[in-house]
């Protein structure tokens, strides 16, 4: 019999890169300027582009 393979990274590996990002996001946001809000906008605005993707209907 084969091993059962986990499926822990499979459901909550696209999540937690998510809130990862968002999270780097935020605290780049409170760090500084310059190089500092680029990665915050980065950072919020890809899990924002990706959340909008979601909700748009598939063709």
């Amino acid at each position: 019999m084969k091993p059962r393979q986990s499926s822990f990274w499979r459901v909550f590996g696209l999540p937690m890169g998510i809130g990862v990002l968002c999270a780097a996001g935020l605290f780049s946001a409170l760090l500084g300027d310059g190089l500092w809000d680029a990665v915050s906008w980065l950072g919020l605005g890809v899990p924002c582009v990706l959340g909008v993707r979601g909700l748009l209907p598939r063709r």
